[in-house]
């Protein structure tokens, strides 16, 4: 999938792109506002970007991961190398190994909380001033319904494209939702 990035100043405008992209077929998990307002997009019932994706948490933890790995396997290879494993045995090792992993993962975390994610990063100054992202993913069948509905809306501001979510993770976004609606 292919995201698709505008701006706006109004939320209100918002709310009816959004209504209008899923009526014609856009599913609301592929639809999302990212604003300073939070409860102007609560209050509209907007599909919001979550806390966590806002951060840069997820990219900073694979980091952090790939750096405990090779700690880990740092600490494999003195404990292989230095011949301590024949006295005290490889569990002090693979424990400590292990424990580097989760603990560099950890980190790598901490240091991307603090971090706007970096797809959001070009828009900050935008959202900084007043203005609203607006993110849709779609696939290429889609992009005439794009096309078609934000032609209606001139005070949509073409930002941009990027990578967007993958169509599984959409398809079991809208299975949760069809799940949700028909469990009483």
């Amino acid at each position: 999938m292919k995201r698709y990035y505008f701006l706006t100043d109004s939320l209100d405008k918002l709310t009816a792109v959004e209504h209008d992209l899923a009526d014609n077929g856009i599913s609301k998990p592929q639809i999302h506002v990212l604003s300073r307002d939070d409860s102007g997009v609560s209050n509209r019932k907007l599909n919001g970007v979550e806390a966590v994706l806002r951060k840069d948490v997820v990219q900073a933890m694979e980091r952090g991961a790939l750096i405990g790995l090779a700690a880990a396997a740092l600490v494999l290879a003195v404990g292989h190398y230095s011949g301590a494993t024949t006295s005290v045995g490889w569990v002090p090792f693979i424990f400590l190994s292990i424990v580097m992993l989760g603990f560099f993962t950890w980190e790598g975390g901490l240091f991307g909380i603090q971090e706007p994610h970096h797809d959001f990063k070009r828009f900050d100054q935008a959202l900084s001033s007043g203005r609203h992202l607006l993110l849709i993913d779609i696939d290429e069948k889609d992009h005439s319904i794009l096309n078609r509905v934000t032609a209606y809306y001139p005070e949509l501001e073409f930002s941009g494209t990027g990578n967007g979510s993958p169509n599984w993770f959409i398809g079991l976004q809208n299975k949760w939702r069809n799940f949700i609606e028909v469990m009483p």
